[in-house]
């Protein structure tokens, strides 16, 4: 099959102020890039938020896995490839190839969309949607990372409650899903960094929190290195959940 017209490829550089003090981009500078590109691609075909906007429907990110051997350095340039793997009534799967400045695989993605309304908020029939036309960019690129799995978090007791503020509220009037990833990590301390580097994170998103909202995060450690997170908004209502898996650094 050929996935020519179906793969996008977006171009970047690790800039200083995306890096974290290991020299390394940071896992919420990623995770724009991802969201960037995905909304290259779509816009690109025809499918992207500005033409969903003008039928008041939007996109949403439902679900994000990222694995990763390495990540670019400060000044590194990089390449992202992204397509789309499967089209369903309600939900889309999105994948993403993470390539360093040697042409080699340093990271894949795999992502989970929903269109929904505007208005009710409710998802929308992407197979009814302008004929169907985005199954025609559907894409057999293999993507050879497991997709996300289940998350479950028992604990009662909040590693960390903060207040949405300001800087945590996106153009739609909610937390920014990039700003979850950030408050997350910030629950480790920075010798961990030093220690370790993320292998594999997850990220599922439930509901939505607004400014001002209460947000209780949970953290679990179910194995060695391995943390299932949780997020609750005003002592009640989840928004989001998390699954880190943490490895040595190489130089360790």
């Amino acid at each position: 099959m050929d996935n020519s017209n179906k793969i996008g490829t977006y171009n970047f550089v690790a800039e200083p102020f995306h890096v974290d003090f290991t020299g390394h981009l940071t896992m919420g500078v990623l995770g724009n890039h991802l969201l960037n590109c995905a909304g290259f691609h779509a816009s690109e075909r025809g499918f992207g938020i500005a033409h969903v906007n003008e039928d008041n429907y939007t996109w949403v990110l439902s679900r994000l896995a990222i694995e990763l051997d390495d990540l670019p350095a400060q000044y590194e340039p990089f390449s992202i490839n992204t397509w789309v793997e499967n089209v369903y009534r309600l939900f889309t799967d999105r994948n993403f190839e993470l390539v360093n400045k040697d042409g080699k695989s340093i990271g894949y993605a795999r992502s989970v969309w929903a269109m929904i309304s505007m208005q009710s908020r409710k998802p929308a029939d992407l197979l009814g949607l302008h004929g169907g036309s985005i199954v025609d960019y559907v894409c057999d690129k293999p993507c050879p990372i497991e997709k996300p799995g289940r998350i479950k978090v028992s604990s009662d007791q909040p590693a960390d409650v903060i207040t949405a503020k300001y800087s945590d509220i996106d153009i739609n009037g909610h937390v920014n899903s990039i700003r979850y990833i950030e408050h997350i990590l910030d629950l480790f301390p920075i010798d961990k960094f030093k220690e370790q580097r993320i292998r594999r994170f997850e990220m599922a998103y439930i509901a939505e929190s607004y400014y001002g909202d209460t947000l209780s995060i949970y953290k679990e450690e179910k194995e060695a290195g391995c943390f299932d997170i949780e997020v609750r908004k005003n002592e009640g209502e989840v928004v989001c959940r998390s699954k880190i898996q943490f490895v040595p650094n190489p130089s360790e």
